[in-house]
């Protein structure tokens, strides 16, 4: 993606520098939104895209929750659910397999074409968010001219993709350790006398 004749630097090598500078922030910070944002905007600025977007899997719903984004309106972010039964994109990287949209105002597997015309927005590359195995997300970027991303983007996203789940999966566990040391914690200090 990066242009290595205008940057004087290959992609890996921006590539390189802001996988550094996302590991960093995910290991000194437990404030799961400003890490989530960090990356998507690292990501965004490596890249050279428009947007990136990291949506999180409600298994209940079926929907895809917006966390982090960068790049995108307000008025395209208020389009309408993403909803992972109609939306082909995000079903088939949920199983696991990174896609890419060439045109997405024209490919059927996108579901706001219109509003995707109306944002400019042309291609885009998804990849699952995973953890153990397991879907929990999808991370979109975005671009407003055709392109054809190679192996080296698919690779870097996931990568980052990976990050961005270990990432949610530690603040959960933290979560659920916090809450279980307050409740232990409270019912030793503050239950009342059973003897």
């Amino acid at each position: 993606m990066t242009d290595a004749a205008t940057t004087g630097q290959t992609p890996q090598r921006d590539y390189y520098q802001a996988l550094y500078q996302a590991a960093l922030t995910i290991s000194s910070s437990l404030d799961l939104d400003q890490v989530l944002q960090s990356v998507v905007i690292s990501i965004t600025k490596a890249m050279q895209v428009k947007a990136c977007g990291l949506r999180l899997l409600d298994k209940e719903s079926g929907l895809l929750h917006l966390s982090a984004v960068y790049g995108l309106s307000e008025n395209y972010l208020s389009k309408g659910p993403v909803d992972v039964v109609h939306s082909p994109i995000d079903h088939e990287a949920l199983h696991g397999s990174p896609v890419s949209i060439h045109d997405v105002r024209i490919d059927p597997r996108f579901m706001y074409p219109e509003a995707a015309r109306q944002e400019g927005l042309i291609s885009v590359l998804c990849v699952p968010l995973e953890v153990r195995g397991e879907a929990i997300g999808v991370m979109r970027v975005y671009t407003n001219t055709p392109v054809d991303f190679h192996e080296d983007d698919i690779q870097f996203l996931s990568v980052l993709a990976s990050l961005a789940a270990l990432a949610i999966e530690n603040a959960r566990l933290y979560e659920s350790v916090k809450s279980s040391y307050h409740g232990v914690m409270n019912a030793f200090w503050g239950a009342p006398n059973v003897f």
